[in-house]
């Protein structure tokens, strides 16, 4: 079966979608990079204090955000299922960022990070939800490169852009301006042009007048390439796929893991195993790579900050290559190659090139990134039905938050003990070498044709 035959993806949809998450990887991004620095040089903090600190937004993610998927997939409303939870949460984040670099006092500066991550995680697994409502499973890894690439933008305009500004004045407070700013021109994208398909079942069943806009017809058209995507399905033999989607539609809560057929739940396992280690790896070189780099290069801040944006374009610029590659040769195989190509760049790393060279290693390592990052999200998906997506996200934070609650502890704890800045990167091969072990184990998690056809 060619399962993408009569669906077509709606680039401008996805694109606009891609704007909300292209908001939080900035916010997230100016968060990172500039949060550590302020503890460092304003508070005089040891690193396990600083990176104790850096886990509070994944505390919550760890907590809220599969909760939170769970409940926004029961959550029906005019505007679906996703964007009520958004259009609470942006408004008062983007009123805290701005306020992050103005507290001179630790327990005001404490209060206000605290609210503010508590704040984003109640729309961080809805904004990243709403692409699998409207995009059925055969075009989901594309879909998730433009949204990555969208991230990806984001990313640099906080690393490029944010590094700029935040040495214009002492505070770093136009950085984080930036950031409140551009969260509440996402929030008005996502209102105007996005609703997911299930607005349009509500207004239907309520007998609601549904206005002719453009975000109506894109909910209306998804709904009808998902009920054409379903079809096909239901002419091919695909029992074992049948008996997990009735599983999963009755156990909309985190007892749905525990409800998986064996084979599907050592799959599940194995891949959520291999996110945390990937996720340890990457969110210690996140949180500490401008410690490491104005301590072993001597630059500043917004130096180090700069030199993460080449990283951050490369991901941008193989964002939809990435999603194409893992629908050609398999999603498994992407991120496999993806991950040995990230451990061949850590063990160069660890050497101490130069400036330059350690510049241009970052900048292939965004495209290794995209092969592993663009392609796990929607391997989890594919164990989800459409009234579990939102579910299932929540698996997918709640392990990549747990890694990064983990790993600025623990690497922050080794780091103040050898007092070493270079085991950054061998902390980061480690995790990468777990990942590849536990991706061994996974067997499924492919579109729905490839698995079918093996």
């Amino acid at each position: 079966m060619n399962s993408k035959k009569g669906l077509r993806l709606n680039y401008w949809q996805i694109s606009l979608i891609g704007v909300g998450f292209m908001a939080s990887s900035l916010a997230w991004a100016v968060y990172n990079a500039q949060v550590p620095l302020i503890l460092d040089e304003r508070f005089s903090m040891s690193r396990t204090m600083i990176g104790t600190i850096m886990t509070i937004d994944n505390f919550f993610g760890v907590i809220l955000q599969p909760l939170i998927g769970a409940w926004s997939d029961k959550t029906r409303s005019r505007l679906g299922r996703r964007l009520p939870w958004i259009v609470l949460g942006i408004p008062i984040c983007a009123f805290l960022f701005a306020f992050i670099p103005l507290q001179m006092i630790l327990w005001q500066f404490m209060g206000v990070i605290i609210a503010f991550n508590l704040l984003m995680a109640l729309w961080r697994s809805p904004v990243v939800a709403i692409m699998p409502d409207v995009t059925p499973s055969p075009l989901r890894s594309e879909a998730n490169g433009i949204i990555n690439l969208m991230g990806g933008l984001g990313s640099i305009i906080a690393f490029y852009y944010g590094g700029l500004l935040s040495d214009i004045r002492e505070d770093k407070f136009y950085a984080f301006l930036m950031a409140s700013v551009i969260m509440m021109l996402a929030l008005i994208f996502l209102y105007l042009f996005v609703r997911d398909p299930d607005s349009i079942s509500f207004r239907e069943e309520k007998q609601l007048p549904i206005r002719d806009t453009i975000a109506n017809r894109w909910a209306r058209t998804a709904r009808d390439q998902f009920s054409l995507y379903q079809a096909e399905l239901s002419t091919q033999s695909v029992t074992d796929f049948e008996s997990l989607s009735k599983i999963k539609s009755k156990t909309g809560s985190m007892t749905t893991f525990m409800a998986l057929p064996s084979q599907y739940k050592v799959s599940l396992g194995a891949l959520l195993l291999a996110i945390f280690a990937w996720f340890m790896g990457n969110n210690a070189i996140e949180t500490f790579f401008t410690l490491y780099a104005t301590n072993t290069y001597g630059i500043s801040g917004g130096q180090a900050t700069v030199m993460l944006a080449g990283f951050s374009l490369f991901f941008l610029l193989f964002a939809i290559p990435a999603g194409r590659l893992g629908h050609k040769f398999g999603r498994k195989k992407t991120i496999l190659f993806g991950i040995v190509g990230f451990i061949g760049i850590f063990v160069l790393i660890i050497a101490q090139p130069s400036q330059h060279l350690l510049q241009l290693l970052l900048m292939i390592g965004g495209f290794f990134w995209a092969l592993i990052n663009i392609n796990s999200l929607p391997m989890v998906l594919e164990f989800a039905s459409i009234t579990s997506i939102g579910t299932f996200t929540g698996y997918y934070y709640l392990f990549s938050f747990s890694a990064s609650i983990v790993s600025p502890i623990f690497y922050g704890l080794l780091q103040d003990v050898f007092q070493a800045d270079h085991l950054l990167f061998v902390f980061a091969l480690v995790c990468f070498i777990v990942a590849l072990i536990c991706m061994k184990f996974v067997a499924h998690g492919e579109e729905k044709s490839l698995e079918l056809n093996d």
